[in-house]
Parts: C-alpha cells; structure tokens; sequence
C-alpha cells in the first residue's frame, strides 16, 4: 500500500488530504499543540516554505494520545496552528496513532525502523517524523526529539526530492 492511500480527512474536513500529496515528497509528523515540542512547528513550516516549490510538503496528523496534548476542536488546531506558527502546510483529522484504534496509516508507518537506533513499533511521542516519497514509499523515520531542520532530516529530504 502508498502511504498516499490512506483515506484520512483533513482539519477542515475536506476528504482525501494524503491523496492530494501524490507525487510528492512528504513529511508525516504527528503534532500536538501542547508538547514542549510544539515549537518545532516552526521548523517545519521553514522546511515547507524551502521546499514547497520542489515537490515537496508537511503533513500534520493531530493526535491527542500523549498526555492529552491535542485537546482542541479542528477549529482550535486550525487557529493555533495558523496564528501562533503561521503554519500553511495541511493538516489532517486528529487521530490515534497506537493502540487498538490506530489509523491504518499509522499501522503502515509503525513497521518502519528509525533511522537512528532501528526502533520499530509504537509511536514514541508527539512530533515523530516519517519522510515518505512521491511513489508513497516510506523512506525514514525520526524520533520526535530529532528537530525538523536537523542535517539528517534535512538531507533525506533533500536526497528524495
């Protein structure tokens, strides 16, 4: 299965939010508003604004999994994201990323090793990242504290586009 695939709505409710990404490189990162990561945010619109015009983009996945952390209606994401951040990249409907109501996506990405210390299974905390390519494949995982512009995401990307 393309990660392209998976039938996930976006924030605004338009359907299809992966599915438009086809073709492109793509940055899966399950946010929260709420994490002392949250600041990544940042990072990652830069990474989008460097690299949206090559074919490449971010994707938010909102989950409220960890600590509560995305306790917010898609309309308070939408705003916190927009004005605290000035975040221009989708964002997709809040979902769960373990357990036994894991988003199929989730499922797929989770089978993916870290590009650091090959750890597979669970998502580890908000703002982990998965670098996907334009034929849907997954090319890299990174742990949540690997910051969005860090060299190695960075070349990943720079590498796929």
């Amino acid at each position: 299965m393309s990660v392209y695939d998976a039938d996930l709505t976006a924030l605004d409710g338009t359907p299809g939010v992966l599915a438009d990404q086809k073709g492109k490189v793509t940055l899966l990162v399950n946010v929260a508003s709420k994490c002392g990561l949250t600041p990544q945010y940042t990072q990652l619109e830069e990474l989008q604004r460097r690299f949206g015009d090559q074919g490449f983009t971010v994707v938010g996945v909102p989950c409220n999994q960890f600590m509560e952390q995305e306790p917010g209606s898609p309309e308070e994401i939408a705003t916190f994201c927009s004005t605290t951040y000035g975040v221009t990249f989708p964002l997709t409907e809040k979902v769960e990323v373990n357990g036994d109501d894991r988003s199929p996506l989730y499922s797929e990405l989770t089978a993916v090793p870290d590009s650091d210390d090959g750890t597979v299974g669970d998502i580890r905390w908000n703002f982990e990242k998965f670098l996907v390519g334009r034929d849907g494949e997954v090319l890299a995982r990174f742990n949540p504290t690997v910051v969005p512009d860090d060299p190695k995401v960075v070349d990943a990307i720079e590498a796929a586009l």
